[in-house]
């Protein structure tokens, strides 16, 4: 469907099938299908938008910052500087679950109501807020956005080979716990897992 690897891979995917067409000849990359995953995704990350830039506007990674803002705003479609304000969302529910199977079992659910088009990050603020003493969690920022590094006290660990892992209707997300959209009665889990 368009799709190479996955959403946060498709820049590097793309940077690299643009600037290397000599090289898969003598088929030609029809790019149009990968453009089109590109152009629907919602980017929130600045380093996933960075990786999808350069090959949007036919630039290496090095050239892309030299457009400057009227020339994205352009290509964009965007007529003003200033667009105009979203009205607010409408509140949706979002069943929110924590699982540790490993040791020490616990599995903790709760239903939190946050504005539609909220992030997963921000379900599991408002999940921490009504119930702080279940639902606490650490978070580390890396260059791809917040990484949870421990949920109810429970802190992955490298040498012990484990890690919080999201699903969302038992499908493993795609996306961040800072870009993850949920929708209206979404369950959402957080297993803690070996790899």
């Amino acid at each position: 469907n368009g799709m190479i690897g996955n959403i946060y891979s498709m820049g590097l995917a793309l940077q690299a099938l643009e600037t290397s067409s000599e090289f898969y000849a003598p088929r030609k990359w029809d790019r149009a299908q990968a453009f089109s995953v590109v152009y629907n995704h919602d980017y929130q990350q600045p380093m996933a938008m960075a990786q999808v830039l350069p090959p949007l506007v036919g630039k290496s990674y090095l050239n892309a910052g030299r457009l400057g803002c009227a020339a994205t705003n352009a290509m964009w479609g965007v007529p003003g500087a200033h667009p105009a304000p979203l009205p607010p969302a409408a509140p949706i529910t979002v069943q929110l679950s924590i699982t540790n199977t490993l040791k020490n079992y616990f599995h903790y659910s709760t239903s939190v109501c946050v504005p539609d088009s909220s992030t997963l990050l921000q379900v599991m603020k408002e999940a921490r807020k009504e119930k702080p003493d279940i639902f606490c969690f650490q978070t580390e920022q890396t260059t791809w956005g917040p990484y949870v590094t421990s949920i109810h006290g429970l802190a992955a660990n490298t040498t012990e080979r484990t890690y919080w892992q999201f699903f969302s209707c038992w499908s493993p997300l795609q996306e961040g716990v800072g870009t993850y959209k949920p929708k209206n009665w979404e369950h959402i889990q957080a297993i803690f897992s070996t790899y």
